[in-house]
């Protein structure tokens, strides 16, 4: 006769087979239908959660300010109506035009291209790649000087020599700066304008800035923005920022390069004839921009 007792063992072990089995579940991976489930059907045709995905990253901009679940909701609704649509379309022999036929072939090119270089920019993009550049970049930048220096922006000469000579005597830079300049950014900062290399001024700024030592007054300085009174304040050689600071300025050059050189060299080996040019002259192949010092620069202080 069976006991109480072994009821409840039967029951415990059928508890612990029970929960075995779910531990071993959880742990299989999802199937592949469970991972991309079916959200819809429009007269029997399926839309995939990738499908919402795609359509998504397709969209962009026009989802940005949406929350995640209407963000969802909207984009399956725009997929329903599209396969409907699109299935009006057939019905009409829409793909049938030429129009539709040469659009189409453009889209799918454009997709090849779009895809194509993706990948040769994104193999192209290797930690010895852009720490080649970032050396090569840093030695343009190293020891390039920079000044630091103020100024105060007026109309006329004359207001401008009579703001140096109240600063020769002893008025304080900032406070005219804010009370007397025309230049609105400056003004509120006292006129500071941080630290800068000579192409980042007019030549006639610069060549005052660069040539006055540290704590002197200029006399008025004239150029297309009127007339100035620059104060120096500091001077030093220029340092390369950190690679961490530029990683992404970097790694963007060298994918753009990559792809880059991977058309030119498709072009060598292509047959162009431009016949809307009479000597038949292929066009040059674009280049990737090459990375400037700016791109590098810190922001100024």
């Amino acid at each position: 006769m069976t006991t109480l007792s072994s009821h409840a063992k039967r029951a415990r072990y059928a508890a612990a087979a029970g929960a075995l089995a779910i531990a071993l579940f959880a742990s299989l991976p999802l199937r592949a239908e469970d991972a991309n489930p079916v959200l819809a059907k429009v007269n029997g045709s399926e839309i995939h959660q990738s499908d919402v995905n795609l359509a998504e990253e397709e969209l962009g901009p026009s989802l940005a300010q949406m929350d995640p679940s209407a963000k969802k909701e909207n984009v399956l609704a725009f997929l329903i109506d599209m396969k409907i649509v699109a299935k009006a379309a057939e019905d009409k022999k829409i793909e049938d035009r030429p129009e539709f036929k040469a659009r189409l072939d453009f889209a799918r090119n454009r997709l090849l291209m779009d895809n194509l270089l993706a990948s040769e920019g994104k193999a192209a993009v290797t930690d010895d790649a852009m720490k080649k550049v970032y050396d090569e970049a840093a030695k343009q930048i190293q020891g390039e000087q920079e000044v630091h220096a103020r100024h105060i922006l007026v109309e006329t000469e004359d207001e401008a020599k009579a703001i140096e000579t109240q600063l020769k005597n002893g008025a304080d830079f900032a406070t005219l700066a804010k009370a007397k300049s025309k230049d609105p950014g400056g003004a509120s900062d006292g006129g500071d304008l941080g630290f800068f290399t000579k192409d980042q001024m007019v030549p006639e700024f610069s060549a005052v800035a660069f040539s006055l030592e540290p704590g002197k007054i200029s006399d008025p300085v004239k150029s297309q923005f009127g007339w100035h009174v620059i104060k120096v304040e500091e001077k030093r050689n220029r340092k390369a920022p950190d690679f961490a600071q530029v990683k992404p300025q970097i790694e963007n050059y060298v994918t753009r390069k990559a792809q880059a050189d991977y058309v030119a060299k498709l072009r060598e080996g292509a047959k162009i004839e431009r016949m809307d040019q009479a000597s038949n002259t292929p066009a040059p192949a674009p280049d990737a921009a090459k990375p400037s010092d700016s791109k590098m620069a810190p922001a100024k202080k």
